[in-house]
């Protein structure tokens, strides 16, 4: 293969920056065209794009990196937490550890179609293949 055929699949021809991606993901938008919204529920996905009919399902097991990523960000977020209220607040080890166990519950659930999201936008940018 040579460099201008494996140059292409790494640049795409509209030359979006993984920046937009993002933003989409953030709104929780379809990647590619930013039209349809990813979830018709709180944790229910939609199968396709309306507008482009880009499958947001894909092979099993493609969203268990956005496990990771959330488990990730609710550990650095619950240390924060616990170590934010230990210098900050005057409140005994109890509270502390029971306010900390609430983030550990509560942000998952809240981040899980974010992380999804934002999952499928860094797979769309980095892998271009039409789906």
């Amino acid at each position: 293969m040579n460099a201008s055929r494996r140059s292409s699949k790494l640049n795409p021809p509209d030359q979006r920056t993984v920046l937009v991606y993002v933003l989409r993901g953030l709104r929780l938008r379809c990647p590619d065209c930013g039209g349809t919204k990813l979830f018709s529920g709180p944790f229910r996905m939609r199968e396709t794009c309306d507008h482009c009919g880009l499958k947001f399902y894909r092979e099993p097991g493609f969203y268990l990196g956005s496990i990771y990523v959330n488990y990730g960000l609710t550990a650095l977020l619950v240390m924060a937490v616990y170590f934010g209220l230990v210098a900050l607040t005057e409140l005994s080890d109890p509270w502390r550890l029971s306010i900390s166990m609430a983030v550990c519950v509560l942000f998952p659930l809240w981040f899980f179609r974010y992380a999804r999201a934002i999952w499928l936008a860094f797979d769309r940018y980095f892998d271009r293949r039409q789906s």
